[in-house]
């Protein structure tokens, strides 16, 4: 077997680490296919099958695991020992966020923060995968969790509500039924292990369905099946609030719920990125918008009388 070249093996490593294609493939700018084939070329010369390929992106196999066990930790060294000797620029600024906050929170607010500072250049990673700050060359993330990751600084920027959504398709097909009886609607599986349907009929009454109509995995899969009108979601209200807004979810019966502390949405980022002049720009426009929108948030506990 001949040499492998060592861009092979480090296309290989990124693949690996972040299971996609796609994302792989923008990091090191290239296309899709040509990221695909260089792969498949990889794993001809090895004569070892490295990558199960699927829908959903690639996993690796176990031969895939003992090659990525074998060198990725050599190529770290290699980047943390050139690390130094790259430029940094300030007036730059990678961010990764999940989509959801992304589309419906970041994004609309985006252009306040752009025109107040024009020189700053931003890319945002859309994906909600935990971001890996010493291998991957992110400054800074918007997550959702408890905050308490380690290795990183976690500032709390809002909580979330919950509340029943449907696509207004449904809600017509449902024409008659009691928005606030949700006996009688079909109901969506909420992926959160807790279940959080358990706590919405706990606070406002009433039993869990014995099934329900699908279960999804995923927020972002929840909200979709929601818009097609699939059944009812139990939707985060934050991420949902340009689809309400814009009249494809409706919230049924107006009744919210807030998710428990601690979890909430969070600006994270390593120490390395403290003394970074673009991210205290960042940082400071960001958590004044969430302040601002900790003040539009619906107040808890709610004015029953009036509801």
């Amino acid at each position: 077997m001949s040499r492998v070249p060592l861009s092979l093996l480090q296309q290989f490593v990124q693949v690996a680490r972040l299971g996609n294609l796609s994302r792989a493939a923008d990091q090191a700018n290239l296309t899709v296919s040509a990221l695909s084939h260089q792969m498949r070329q990889l794993e001809e010369r090895l004569e070892r099958r490295l990558f199960e390929r699927g829908p959903r992106g690639v996993t690796l196999t176990v031969e895939g695991c003992s090659l990525l066990e074998a060198i990725g930790e050599h190529f770290d060294g290699i980047d943390h020992a050139m690390s130094r000797f790259r430029e940094r620029r300030h007036d730059a600024l990678s961010v990764s966020a999940s989509p959801g906050i992304i589309s419906s929170w970041l994004m609309p607010r985006l252009p306040r923060l752009l025109a107040a500072h024009p020189e700053l250049e931003l890319n945002l990673q859309s994906t909600s995968a935990l971001v890996n700050f010493e291998r991957e060359a992110v400054d800074a993330a918007v997550r959702y969790g408890k905050g308490q990751w380690r290795g990183v600084l976690a500032e709390r920027m809002f909580g979330e509500w919950i509340a029943p959504v449907a696509a207004p398709e449904l809600v017509e097909r449902m024409a008659g039924a009691d928005p606030r009886d949700l006996a009688n609607w079909p109901l969506l599986g909420d992926p959160n292990p807790n279940n959080r349907w358990n706590d919405w009929f706990a606070h406002y009454g009433g039993k869990p369905p014995r099934r329900y109509v699908a279960h999804v995995d995923t927020v972002d899969a929840l909200r979709h099946a929601a818009l097609e009108g699939l059944g009812v979601a139990l939707g985060r209200i934050v991420t949902s609030k340009s689809l309400i807004d814009a009249g494809r979810l409706v919230v049924l019966g107006d009744r919210y719920l807030p998710v428990p502390e601690p979890e909430a949405y969070y600006l994270v980022y390593p120490p390395r990125s403290e003394d970074h002049r673009g991210m205290s720009t960042f940082r400071e426009w960001l958590l004044g918008e969430a302040d601002a929108y900790c003040q539009q948030m619906p107040q808890w506990p709610p004015d029953e009388a009036a509801a």
